[in-house]
């Protein structure tokens, strides 16, 4: 198999899989809001699983990522220590998981209390058992990864977004209220790991050759170059889950319900770019330690120029058509989250950008200078939300997140540019005409807005964009349906 039809069929299977994990969270979204819970309800279910969110980072201790750098490394060189490397790897994670849970389990009560919000303390609890969950899951996807099957990466996606978003509504709708809802996501996380360890152990470990001679360093370099992962996730957990445990703590539940709301929906707009980002990562790791640097840079300047003629005019249209979307489709009741997707137009940019670099530099041996890039951006974006979020609520803990994620996503780019070769004066050119198609489809949408008024005439407007953006892509040969058609054949 080529390298276009790898990176074409574990991007299928993994935007498959993003699709149904949208469509999933969509739903269950959609159902908790607009049916099941007022936003001080979904505002403390997300600010709990925040808390335990970053609970979960102890959990792992940067393992799994540094696990996929030598098991993809090892598969070509020395596959005979590839068994070592995932049996000793699960044992630390599963090791430090429960040992985190536990810990976490009892000290819910006072920690709930210390963080302001002893309500929260029942959905601390059930946190223990998401901390162990979630690592599994989390392990198990970067190993697939890491073999350069995607497709298995895929199925773990989809299967726990489905099971997650029958057990949570489920379980809130016969009354468990958001307990059910924590309990929920629990269960997705088990059902999946299950899964998973059976898939590893059938169609990979059990295939492997026997153990060789164990490589003596092979452990302590596994563990050396977990740290600088492990400070990168620390910087990923503080960008993304710290702001809103800090909406929490110094707003209000409902705040942190439109903050939640917000970043949700754009997480529901990053599919493509996060399918793409997970298939050609390790494929630039590949080409790029076998010396085939420039081949690896055309395929990152080609993935950047799709996720620009796509994610550009997103954001235009985003901003345009927020209103009428919380409006019609979430309820009224959460009309303050308006202004913060208005915002987030801006952040899906910027994070698909990063989507297709970041994990990139880990793959080629640079998780050292992303560490620091994302330590230096956590650090500034807890600075700015203590500054902004009384003042602008939770606006203010936008503002700042989109400060700090675009200066460490340019600081990605530059060094994936020093280590891989590619035009980037053609990218500029590129993204230029690609804001001028966005401003003209924005336009396009502003006429048709004022005969929005309900659902129908809201998906007719997004349509619209939709057809103008398409028809100016291809006359101005930035979209090519043939070349389109034939990667997604």
């Amino acid at each position: 198999m080529s390298i276009q039809e790898r990176i074409a069929t574990g991007f299928k299977a993994s935007l498959a899989a993003r699709v149904v994990h949208a469509l999933a969270n969509g739903a269950l979204l959609l159902v908790l809001t607009r049916y099941l819970l007022d936003p001080d309800q979904y505002g403390l279910l997300y600010f709990a699983i925040s808390v335990v969110g970053v609970a979960e980072l102890f959990g792992t201790l940067g393992v799994p990522k540094a696990t996929a750098r030598y098991v993809n490394e090892y598969v070509e060189r020395d596959a005979t220590q590839v068994r070592y490397i995932l049996r000793w790897s699960l044992a630390v994670i599963v090791g430090i998981a429960v040992a985190v849970a536990l810990v976490f389990a009892v000290a819910s009560d006072p920690l709930a209390t210390l963080l302001g919000r002893p309500e929260a303390a029942p959905l601390l609890a059930i946190g223990g058992f998401y901390v162990v969950g979630r690592s599994l899951f989390g392990y198990l996807k970067s190993v697939f990864q890491a073999f350069n099957r995607v497709t298995y990466s895929a199925v773990l996606t989809s299967i726990n977004s489905v099971v997650r978003l029958i057990t949570a509504a489920g379980l809130v709708a016969t009354g468990y209220g958001i307990a059910g809802a924590m309990t929920g996501y629990v269960v997705g996380f088990f059902v999946t790991a299950a899964v998973g360890i059976v898939l590893l152990y059938v169609r990979f470990y059990r295939t492997l050759p026997p153990d060789g001679s164990i490589d003596p360093d092979l452990r302590t370099r596994l563990l050396r170059y977990s740290v600088p992962t492990a400070a990168t996730r620390a910087s990923v957990v503080v960008d993304s889950k710290m702001d809103t445990v800090l909406v929490g703590i110094l707003a209000t539940p409902a705040a942190v319900g439109f903050y939640t709301l917000a970043r949700q929906i754009a997480d529901l707009c990053i599919a493509p770019a996060q399918s793409l980002g997970f298939t050609i990562t390790p494929t630039l790791g590949e080409q790029s330690a076998a010396e085939n640097r420039e081949r690896a840079g055309n395929i990152y300047a080609a993935s950047l120029r799709n996720v620009l003629l796509l994610y550009v005019p997103a954001a235009f249209g985003l901003a345009v058509v927020a209103e009428p979307t919380v409006r019609y489709v979430v309820g009224p009741d959460y009309l303050g989250a308006v202004r913060l997707i208005q915002l987030y137009g801006l952040f899906v940019v910027v994070r698909a950008v990063h989507k297709i670099t970041g994990s990139a530099l880990d793959y080629l041996g640079l998780a050292r200078v992303r560490a620091v890039a994302r330590g230096v951006s956590a650090v500034c974006n807890v600075g700015l939300n203590v500054l902004l979020i009384p003042p602008l609520g939770a606006l203010g803990a936008g503002i700042a997140t989109v400060i700090t994620y675009t200066a460490y996503t340019l600081v990605n780019v530059y060094y994936i540019h020093r280590e891989l070769p590619f035009d980037a004066t053609a990218i500029g050119s590129h993204l230029a005409r690609v804001l001028a198609i966005a401003a003209v489809m924005a336009g396009a949408v502003m006429t048709v807005m004022p005969h929005v008024t309900g659902l129908l005439t809201l998906a007719g407007a997004i349509v619209v964009g939709g057809g103008v953006w398409a028809g100016l892509a291809v006359v101005s040969g930035l979209l090519k349906p043939r070349a389109v058609l034939a990667f997604m054949s």
